[in-house]
């Protein structure tokens, strides 16, 4: 199965946040995809949490190449999509690519972000819901 993985799962795993074995569980044995602005999108979440006194320097670096271990097969998405998806649901052009990528794949969407969530079942994504 393809699952469509957005940033906060990566995140939540690495992190060990309370999701995370339920996420493994999930996803275990599936084809994890995302649109190839995931790394960039994961350095700009690890730097606002070092900024934020979150993360130690060391830490981002810790988090990020556990992040490399995870398998991820990164996709273009279709940016002018991206944008009209973003436009018509007032969310950021960064939620719009995993959707778009959800769309174009036709695979299910696994994200925490509620608004997200929300959203996708107006475009009629398919949501892998993580039990918190």
């Amino acid at each position: 199965m393809k699952i469509i993985a957005d940033t906060n799962i990566f995140l939540a795993v690495t992190l060990f946040k309370a999701e995370r074995d339920e996420i493994i569980r999930l996803t275990q044995g599936a084809d994890l995809i995302a649109p190839e602005i995931l790394p960039f999108e994961i350095g700009n979440a690890l730097s606002a949490m070092l900024k934020r006194g979150r993360l130690s320097p060391e830490d981002i670096f810790v988090v990020w190449d556990s992040i490399q271990q995870i398998p991820v097969d990164l996709r273009t998405v279709d940016i002018r999509d991206a944008l009209k998806t973003a436009s018509k649901f007032n969310i950021y052009a960064y939620d719009a690519y995993f959707l778009i990528c959800a769309l174009s794949q036709r695979s299910p969407l696994l994200t925490l972000d509620q608004r997200m969530i929300e959203v996708a079942r107006d475009l009629s994504i398919d949501i892998i819901e993580v039990d918190k």
